[in-house]
């Protein structure tokens, strides 16, 4: 049942909806005070009423019955308390009755939300400044078809620029096609670095590269060759990431693909009026909306990153017909997406108020930042390998003859990297750290997979029953029960806020909690079968709920650690 919907149903307060009223329901802080609690503070403009005597006369109104056993009116809260048994017996049901569909729904049936993350370059390292937009996004994918929509991931590829012309350049010039071959991206990546520095004391070379840049876009047969095979060498190696990280794409249309789709957005915005010219270069401007101008295209006639993501989002529109379009981009874009958002709503485009910029916060190890010209960058690959090689040692010690070892290292590594990604607000900048990921007993994902290892070690020695009854329960219980209860609330919250960190602080909470009742109740050894029954249900519950959660943020769970 949803309790915070079946109270909103039961109250009523002129000029505020049921909908209104759900939002408003919360988990009070003290327990004590009861299950569910409505603030009426916001009430009392409206009503020209104390929020104390408004939560008073609600209170007189509200009717108890067989699910909410009792309210009280305290301080300006409304607070419910919701009959035990019923609540506990209706959340178990339910998570039995779902299994790995429990927290879905189909409250996005009929509607696409296209999801643009990644996005890498091509040629370029797949670094941990990579990490943050390639899980998030991953998690959001999960958590939209998870919820019913049609999630569409989009891989934009950057393959379209100057530094092509760079590598063709460096690559006739020092390099050869096995040593790239046997290299791939990081052979690519050296060479692009020895460009640069080159090209400090040989200027002439960058004219050189933009000559090889124009090739490709004219179609020169040996230049568009090269940059293809630049292309494939590059997805070869990311996608070993992608299946480590278990990352999927449904389009690589990245910007080289919207080439010939740039011209009729120009066009439409020089027909509509809204170019003009700016030394030289044709601009939007966005003076009266407090931005900089927004440039469409540069003297010279070239496109810039505006452009493409114009023509980009006109394309997916025709394409998906979205509902929303989200770009998981670093907040340092955050000028950028206003700026297209608004030239967009300016050609009138009212699917323009669609598009939703996801920004979050930098990556960086410890060591210090990274720049892929100076050739100081840290690869993801080297990331990932470094934590699952570390968990293997740690594996190792604490349970050296436990059976495949090695995947469960993976498990575990691979996790402490999407985890160290996601568990805070994703806006916040985020610096790596080994040690602090794979914690066993701090908040992270470690911490979690341990839980629901030891879980599944109980659940070995005593089945769950496929009946049970409710036994005299304890707070630690009750707590335990609450928490993932919250799981259906939790993913529809971190859909509507972009925040898979939402269910990464919910798995560590119920994990806590069922490890408080793991040490304070006796579960194989309780006292009479009834409440062994019951414990061992809840037991299986909550491992089927933290499994739920880790599959959305892309995480696995070993049985044993």
């Amino acid at each position: 049942m949803d309790y915070k919907k079946y109270i909103a149903e039961k109250i009523n307060v002129d000029g505020v909806t049921k909908e209104e009223l759900y939002e408003l329901i919360a988990l009070p802080p003290n327990t004590e005070m009861g299950d569910y609690a409505l603030p009426c503070f916001k009430f009392a403009k409206l009503l020209r009423k104390s929020p104390v005597m408004i939560a008073e006369a609600l209170k007189n109104d509200f009717q108890t019955d067989d699910v909410v056993s009792e309210v009280s009116a305290v301080n300006g809260y409304l607070n419910f308390k919701i009959d035990k048994n019923g609540f506990v017996r209706g959340a178990l049901d339910k998570i039995f009755a779902e299994g790995d569909a429990y927290g879905a729904s189909d409250e996005g049936k009929g509607k696409t939300v296209c999801i643009d993350y990644s996005s890498i370059n091509i040629a370029k390292p797949f670094h941990i400044g990579h990490l943050s937009t390639t899980v998030l996004g991953g998690a959001l994918y999960r958590i939209y078809n998870f919820l019913g929509y049609k999630a569409v991931g989009i891989n934009h590829l950057g393959d379209y620029g100057t530094q092509f012309g760079k590598l063709i350049s460096a690559y006739k010039r020092w390099g050869d096609k096995e040593t790239i071959e046997k290299g791939g991206i990081r052979a690519l990546n050296e060479l692009y670095v020895k460009f640069h520095r080159e090209a400090e004391e040989h200027p002439e070379y960058d004219d050189e590269a933009r000559a090889y840049f124009k090739k490709i876009e004219q179609g020169d047969p040996e230049c568009y060759e090269l940059f293809t095979w630049f292309k494939e060498l590059t997805l070869k190696d990311v996608n070993k990431i992608y299946e480590l990280l278990d990352i999927h794409f449904d389009s690589y249309a990245g910007e080289s693909f919207y080439s010939d789709k740039m011209q009729p957005v120009v066009e439409e915005l020089r027909e509509k009026g809204l170019l003009v010219e700016s030394r030289g270069a044709q601009v939007v401007d966005l003076e009266e909306y407090g931005m900089s101008p927004c440039i469409i295209l540069k003297s010279d006639g070239s496109s810039l990153y505006a452009t493409r993501d114009m023509a980009a989002a006109t394309y997916r529109k025709k394409e998906y017909d979205f509902y929303k379009c989200l770009y998981v981009v670093a907040y340092q874009q955050n000028l950028h997406f206003k700026q297209f958002f608004k030239v967009l709503e300016l050609m009138g485009k009212d699917w323009a108020k669609d598009l939703v910029h996801v920004a979050y916060g930098m990556v960086s190890l410890e060591e210090g930042t990274m720049s892929t010209r100076k050739g100081n960058v840290v690869f993801l690959e080297d990331v990932i390998n470094k934590c699952i090689e570390k968990a293997y040692a740690v594996i190792d010690g604490k349970n050296p003859d436990l059976e495949d070892k090695e995947e469960v290292a993976k498990k575990v590594g691979v996790g402490a990297v999407i985890s160290g990604a996601l568990y805070n607000n994703k806006i916040k900048d985020i610096v790596f750290s080994y040690d602090k990921v794979l914690n066993f007993d701090g908040e992270t994902s470690v911490y979690v997979q341990y839980t629901c290892a030891r879980a599944n070690s109980v659940l070995k020695k005593g089945l769950a029953p496929e009946s049970f009854e409710i036994p005299e329960l304890s707070t630690v219980e009750i707590d335990l029960v609450k928490a993932i209860a919250e799981f259906p609330e939790t993913v529809r919250a971190a859909a509507e806020k972009y925040e898979p960190s939402y269910i990464a602080r919910f798995a560590v909470d119920v994990a806590q909690r069922f490890n408080k009742f793991y040490f304070d109740c006796k579960i194989l050894s309780a006292e009479d079968d009834r409440t062994k029954n019951f414990r061992l249900a809840l037991t299986a519950a909550t491992a089927q709920v933290l499994k739920n959660a880790f599959a959305l943020l892309g995480i696995g769970i070993p049985e044993k650690m």
